[in-house]
């Protein structure tokens, strides 16, 4: 449609246009307008690419404590710079306060779970596993009857051609990952959990075609076999590292073997049992550190993604915020929380916002909130402490911290005295108002934020089980 073309040099004698016609010329080009920009928004929502982060545990109370901790009151974390913005509503199937296997399994299936069932219909009941012969739980009891499969993102992307990965600071079998490549009645059947990885082995979800190209997070047990010097093990005997470099697979366990990877499918596996270290820990070893950073993952897996021309799905999570959480250390969370906001940082450097949606999130709340009247300045770790220094009092005058918990095992009888130097330190546990041997997530909203194409979707307050459409939708699946 021609909006305007330029005059004649001896433009026709006219009387000028009525009143009405320039409402009527006005309206006509308003309307051009209005079908040119909506066609330009269609078209910018077919996304090639497509990372999505979640932040484990990173509900808003978090994310302004990892502010405040980072870059202070007047200051933004990387993702927080993001144009658009949303609240997700995160319950589960079953529960008021969702555990992390529901919450992210909506977000790549679109489907509301019970707790602690990855990718499967909301009939499904979650069945715990059961002990191995050699003592470790992990076997898994779920049955065929037991509810159905549901797709996820990452296989309907697989099934268009494009590359997959999954990146975490967490073991690679623990919730948040596996919701992007397993169906599973319960998240702690882990062995099952990383055979389904394995292209023609047993176990193997065929949805993921020729499997999942980037693997990388902790937990090598569970992908390799019982031994005297790996007694938490797969019973079954199976190398799964093995037989993924089978199926042609670079399979890394250090930060250095990594970086000297260049091309093709990985697996990479940084810690022999549990999770990778705290970033805090992490960085306290310096050049002696072996894991890689998770700016480092991330960049990796956006360079192997990369490679194919049809685009990736690409998940990255900071999960130990969430275990941090849990165990009341602030500071380990708000490092971790800082770690993630990096890796958004690294991928916001290295891809092109044209083709690829960016999407920032967390999986569910937890309890800690910002207590008292803080001056401004004072960090978020200490005591509250007013602009001359001097520390607020309760009633029954003993100094308090900015950062407390609704839950957990700092709960004495008593308050004690505490000091500066007591509370910034790298373990201390954060007091709670109620005695919990290990802290609990709360049900509250979380934040979104969102750039690229498709990312105009993303604002207003929304189920997180929408997330995964407008996902589907930018990437037209």
């Amino acid at each position: 449609m021609v909006l305007w073309t330029t005059p004649p040099s001896s433009p026709p004698s006219r009387p000028p246009p009525s009143c009405k016609e320039n409402i009527m010329n006005k309206h006509t080009i308003a309307i051009a307008l209005g079908l040119a920009l909506a066609s330009t928004a269609t078209s910018a929502a077919d996304a090639k690419n497509v990372i999505l982060f979640i932040g484990d545990g990173m509900g808003p109370a978090v994310l302004t404590a990892t502010r405040l901790y980072k870059v202070g009151e007047e200051g933004d974390l990387e993702m927080m710079k993001l144009p658009y913005a949303a609240r997700i509503k995160t319950f589960s199937n079953d529960a008021q306060t969702t555990d992390s296997a529901p919450s992210m399994a909506a977000y790549t299936t679109g489907v509301k779970m019970n707790n602690e069932v990855i990718g499967m219909s909301s009939d499904t009941v979650a069945v715990a596993p059961s002990k191995d012969a050699n003592g470790n739980q992990g076997i898994n009891n779920c049955t065929s009857d037991n509810g159905k499969p549901v797709p996820t993102l990452l296989e309907l992307a697989k099934a268009a051609g494009k590359s997959v990965g999954a990146v975490t600071t967490t073991e690679l079998t623990h919730a948040t990952p596996a919701a992007t490549y397993a169906h599973i009645c319960h998240r702690n059947a882990a062995y099952a959990i990383a055979a389904q990885t394995v292209p023609g082995g047993a176990g193997f979800n065929s949805a993921l075609k020729d499997g999942v190209d980037v693997l990388m997070g902790g937990g090598a047990n569970h992908w390799t076999p019982y031994s005297a010097d790996n007694q938490k093990g797969r019973a079954d005997g199976r190398d799964l590292t093995k037989e993924l470099q089978d199926q042609g697979y670079h399979y890394v366990t250090d930060k250095h073997a990594l970086a000297a990877v260049d091309s093709g499918r990985v697996l990479g596996l940084f810690s022999q049992t549990s999770h990778l270290d705290y970033d805090l820990d992490r960085q306290a070893k310096g050049d002696a550190a072996t894991q890689p950073s998770l700016s480092e993952m991330t960049a990796k897996a956006i360079d192997l993604l990369s490679a194919n021309d049809q685009g990736y799905f690409l998940m990255v999570e900071g999960g130990r915020i969430d275990h941090a959480l849990h165990s009341t250390i602030a500071k380990r969370a708000l490092t971790d929380a800082v770690a993630l906001d990096e890796a958004v940082k690294t991928a916001l450097d290295k891809v092109d916002l044209k083709e690829t949606l960016i999407v920032v999130t967390a999986d569910h709340d937890h309890t800690m909130t910002l207590n008292g009247y803080a001056a401004k300045g004072n960090p978020v770790l200490d005591l509250v402490k007013d602009k001359e220094g001097n520390p607020a009092l309760d009633a029954d005058g003993n100094p308090y911290t900015t950062l407390v918990f609704g839950n957990g095992k700092n709960r004495s009888n008593s308050r004690n005295m505490l000091t500066s130097e007591l509370v910034m330190g790298d373990k201390y546990r954060q007091e709670a108002g109620v005695y919990m041997t290990t802290e609990t997530h709360g049900g509250g909203d979380v934040m979104l934020f969102a750039d690229g194409p498709g990312s105009r979707a993303f604002k207003g307050t929304f189920d997180n089980t929408q997330v995964f459409g407008k996902i589907k939708a930018a990437l037209g699946l």
